[in-house]
């Protein structure tokens, strides 16, 4: 591949991709809490993907966890997220006994607040695995997005 052309879609691919998802979405989905948890989705995604080797990943993992416990508030399914989180940070010898504790806390953090705000009848909870699959459209378009963003970048890297 020429070098001309490996500069036109390393460039070109992401904004391609980040469309094609921004389209998708607005197309099948129109409720504003999808959009608010695709945003805290691809958050998470990018902390955890800034993490440098031989670092410690604590931090991330607590700050993950949190943001992926007010996801769920709309999306009670979005907490199945952390196992790829954990799996990636595994892949990069990243994770340890802490990591995962810190995750435990992080979503025990946000269980208090909601059981807290509950109480004083602010929030109303209902944790159902199967809320709204659709609600999945903007998440799903968003990471995928990302992913192939990050694919593309480090594939057509010009060295």
């Amino acid at each position: 591949m020429k070098r001309q052309t490996q500069e036109i879609l390393y460039h070109l691919l992401p904004v391609v991709f980040w469309l094609l998802a921004t389209g998708g979405s607005v197309l099948f989905y129109r409720e504003w809490q999808g959009y608010v948890v695709a945003l805290l989705a691809l958050i998470c995604a990018w902390l955890i993907r800034r993490i440098k080797r031989h670092a410690s990943s604590e931090e991330e993992c607590f700050v993950v966890a949190i943001l992926l416990g007010i996801a769920a508030y709309w999306l009670p399914s979005v907490l199945f997220l952390i196992l790829p989180v954990w799996a990636y940070l595994i892949y990069q010898n990243l994770f340890s006994l802490r990591s995962f504790l810190a995750s435990l806390i992080g979503f025990a953090v946000v269980a208090i607040w909601i059981a807290v705000l509950s109480v004083f009848q602010l929030s109303t909870f209902n944790f159902q695995l199967a809320h709204n699959v659709r609600a999945w459209i903007p998440t799903g378009a968003v990471l995928l997005a990302w992913l192939g963003t990050t694919i593309v970048r480090q594939t057509l890297r010009v060295r």
